[in-house]
């Protein structure tokens, strides 16, 4: 719920952006949205996806009144059209639906947060349209990082990342020179599993590893967060946003998630990004980029705050994150065989068909079947991703 004492008007009068959010439901979705409503003026919600959930999709259609919508389940199109019935929504459906809203004249910004490999295809359409990207995708650049950063090259599109760690090195590049960047660390708060002895780990239930201690985010990202399979693939987007090498980006463990992601520079001083685990102050900064708006988001309570706790990864325990940094090493599609076989991996065990220590196990054996090759068409890397799994729904069906 928004403060009742904040009052957009106050906000000085700036140019419209137009938006498209794609994956509207989920929880950057929704939270995209509830920037919108701070900025009616300023912030035009022109187009909505989602993937299945109807229900939502149309009781936010009526309440913003977007040009169009879109659900990528093709069998809930009846029931949304009937839903919007009146309403003057043009309502569409299929995944090659999504590429259209992701195309129209009326759109500024695209706010990429379908969660996985299916957000590629439509953030790629955005990218050669030439609009802003707000990435919150991490999936995209994991998988097509060469081929996205090629094509906004060609087309003169802009890619700001989302994710708070991104988003945080980001801001403490404003006005710095790319050249002298030492070393940028990403955060992570180690999840619920940070103190937990690895002979456990073949126990944890789905309900414990959705139990985050800091964040409220999707089942799939929660998942990630826990393995820290979600820091590494922050860390493969980080090389593709920022031009830097794995030598050069590291992960620190930081329980409080305070400190989102720090800068070294070569002579030695370091610039943080501070604030609550609030994914709106990213969020927001991606939609309004360059400019700060007054906002009336959680502010740190310094008086409050008794310390600020950093570690190393117990990389033993957290194998995933290991195995990101080696398939950024490999280059090619092996990224996108990580993702994958990732996705796959979770899926299962979200579904209690394996265990949490299965997944990594997954991962790292799907790895090893690749074959090297560059990955420079979206046909190519849509290949590698069935291929990967496959390979990790074989190798469960032979456990089984």
């Amino acid at each position: 719920m928004l403060p009742a004492s904040f009052h957009p008007a106050s906000v000085p009068a700036a140019r419209e952006r137009g938006l498209a959010i794609l994956g509207s439901t989920g929880s950057i979705g929704t939270q995209t949205l509830e920037i919108a409503t701070l900025f009616p003026e300023r912030l035009q919600v022109r187009a909505l996806a989602a993937g299945s959930n109807g229900a939502l999709l149309a009781e936010q259609a009526r309440q913003y009144r977007p040009d169009v919508v879109c659900l990528a389940d093709e069998t809930g199109y009846a029931a949304l059209k009937e839903s919007l019935a009146g309403t003057g929504v043009r309502v569409l459906a299929g995944v090659d639906a999504l590429a259209e809203i992701a195309m129209l004249d009326t759109v500024d910004v695209v706010v990429a947060a379908i969660v996985g490999a299916a957000g590629l295809r439509p953030t790629l359409v955005a990218v050669e349209a030439g609009k802003t990207v707000a990435l919150a995708n991490k999936e995209t650049l994991v998988m097509a990082g060469a081929l996205v950063q090629r094509l906004a090259r060609e087309h003169g599109a802009t890619l700001l990342p989302v994710d708070s760690e991104h988003s945080a090195i980001f801001q403490c590049l404003v006005g710095e020179d790319p050249t002298a960047i030492e070393m940028l660390t990403l955060t992570a708060s180690g999840g619920p599993f940070r103190a937990r002895p690895a002979d456990t780990f073949s126990t944890i239930t789905r309900a414990e590893a959705l139990a985050h201690p800091n964040w409220s985010m999707g089942a799939k990202i929660t998942i990630d967060s826990a393995t820290l399979m979600n820091k590494g693939l922050e860390v493969i987007e980080a090389h593709w946003l920022f031009g830097l090498p794995p030598e050069q980006i590291e992960v620190l463990v930081h329980p409080q998630s305070i400190i989102h992601s720090l800068v070294t520079f070569r002579d030695g001083s370091t610039k943080a990004q501070l604030g609550v685990p609030d994914m709106k102050v990213p969020i927001q900064y991606a939609l309004t980029y360059p400019d700060r708006w007054s906002a009336p988001h959680d502010r740190i309570d310094w008086s409050a705050l008794r310390c600020l706790d950093f570690e190393a990864p117990d990389l033993e325990r957290f194998p995933s994150l290991g195995l990101a940094f080696e398939a950024l090493r490999q280059g090619g599609t092996a990224p996108a065989v990580l993702n994958a076989a990732n996705e796959a991996a979770v899926a299962l065990f979200l579904n209690e068909q394996i265990g949490f220590a299965d997944i990594p196990e997954l991962i790292e054996d799907a790895l090893g079947q690749r074959t090297a090759e560059d990955g420079d068409s979206l046909e190519a890397l849509i290949a590698v991703d069935q291929e990967a799994r496959r390979l990790v729904h074989n190798r469960v069906a032979v456990r089984a």
